[in-house]
């Protein structure tokens, strides 16, 4: 059965059609939540919690073929709630063990998980959303609620810091994509 199918079900109540729709998504689902929170428990944390809310408004979906662009903006929303929950954590821990953790961490060789982490919110959106959900930029503009000029210019410089973190020389040229 095709997504349109499930989506029209689901939304008309059929708990088996969501099963089917969340396990059909659920390995990319997983792979942005871990992108945005960088550790499994966590990535699974907010895939759980999308789930639950999923289910809970699935009935308010509008349009069907938006279905995975809905679902990921629920889950982009918790995984930022587990990074405010983390911060608010971290800041209590380092409070109590001073400013070691802070050099500690800014010697540490940074990945491109690590560096997709450090980006701004946006930027890390756009880009989890481009590179790893091959998203177009008309897409990613209705996922995020922007215009897509301001979609290619948050992209271009995520791409400009990646480089940056990454070692890399940032391009400075205009053209995006």
């Amino acid at each position: 059965m095709n997504d349109a199918k499930l989506v029209r079900r689901a939304t008309s109540g059929d708990g088996k059609a969501l099963e089917k729709l969340l396990i059909k998504h659920s390995d990319q689902l997983y792979r942005t939540a871990y992108l945005y929170v960088g550790n499994q428990e966590d990535a699974l944390d907010a895939i759980q919690e999308t789930a639950c809310r999923t289910c809970r408004t699935v009935s308010q979906l509008k349009n069907e073929q938006y279905f995975l662009t809905w679902i990921t903006r629920i889950l982009i929303n918790c995984c930022y709630e587990i990074l405010k929950k983390r911060r608010r954590e971290v800041a209590i821990a380092e409070a109590d063990e001073g400013t070691e953790a802070n050099q500690t961490q800014s010697e540490v060789h940074l990945d491109l998980v690590q560096a997709i982490n450090q980006l701004n919110d946006k930027g890390r959106t756009a880009i989890i959303l481009f590179y790893y959900y091959d998203q177009t930029i008309r897409q990613i503009a209705q996922t995020m609620d922007m215009p897509e000029n301001t979609v290619k210019t948050v992209l271009r410089r995520a791409k400009e810091s990646l480089k940056k973190s990454l070692g890399g020389e940032a391009d400075h040229e205009q053209d995006i994509v």
